[in-house]
């Protein structure tokens, strides 16, 4: 028996501010939550960027706030799990607005299937790369971190997401405990592969691909305008 073919709109979205980007997944999860819109996957990127989980671990920020400033990095607190984290260009960075629901699954698998995600990334390029042990969040090389996790659920909808180190400026973590976990270093793809990585927009693209696959999802339907995707939840 043919299984149904699963749909899931994409947006492109280059480099976004953070603020922008949030206010755009609440936008998008109030319209799933009402069936107005689809599954949908943004794809994208942040300025340099600190940021909190609902926990509010501030300890775990290294610096103070005018050293941010100084840096040209923002600092913002939200409502996802996680502890503190780095966002910032060469990064590739996933938000999934999509119903648990829907697909079947559960808080705890999403999350493993979001690290899938990573894994299969990075297994492109020759990067074995692993789960975290107890107590260790997202998706590591060795014991180095190349891909965080920092997820919000609200009544089975998905936002926030996933990180993964194309090949970001490394010295921005220096300045937190990244994602609370202590005497742990920070990695990228760049830095691990033994091959010639293509454009960074393949990448992303690939790191989509990899999202689809591990949640089943068989059609990407690809959008580059928000429009063509918030003007559905007003209709």
């Amino acid at each position: 028996m043919r299984l149904p073919r699963r749909s899931l709109e994409v947006l492109k979205m280059g480099n976004v501010n953070y603020l922008d980007a949030l206010k755009l997944q609440e936008k998008l999860v109030s319209g799933r939550k009402l069936g107005k819109i689809s599954d949908t996957l943004l794809s994208l990127q942040h300025p340099p960027t600190y940021t909190l989980g609902k926990r509010r671990t501030d300890h775990n920020l290294l610096v103070s706030k005018d050293e941010l400033q100084s840096m040209g990095a923002e600092l913002h607190h939200t409502e996802r799990g996680g502890d503190i984290t780095f966002h910032g260009p060469h990064q590739a960075i996933l938000y999934p607005i999509i119903s648990l629901k829907d697909i079947g699954f559960g808080a705890r698998k999403y999350v493993k299937n979001l690290e899938l995600t990573m894994i299969e990334l990075a297994s492109l390029y020759g990067v074995k790369a692993r789960v975290g042990s107890k107590c260790e969040t997202g998706v590591w090389v060795g014991e180095k971190k190349i891909g965080a996790i920092g997820v919000r659920i609200s009544s089975g909808v998905t936002s926030h997401g996933l990180a993964f180190n194309i090949d970001p400026d490394l010295n921005y973590f220096k300045h937190i405990v990244p994602c609370g976990i202590a005497n742990k270093g920070v990695t990228s793809l760049r830095r691990e592969t033994k091959l010639e990585l293509p454009s960074e927009e393949v990448l992303h693209e690939q790191l989509v691909s990899s999202f689809a696959k591990s949640f089943g999802f068989t059609n990407l339907v690809w959008k580059e305008n928000v429009s063509d995707i918030v003007g559905n939840s007003r209709n």
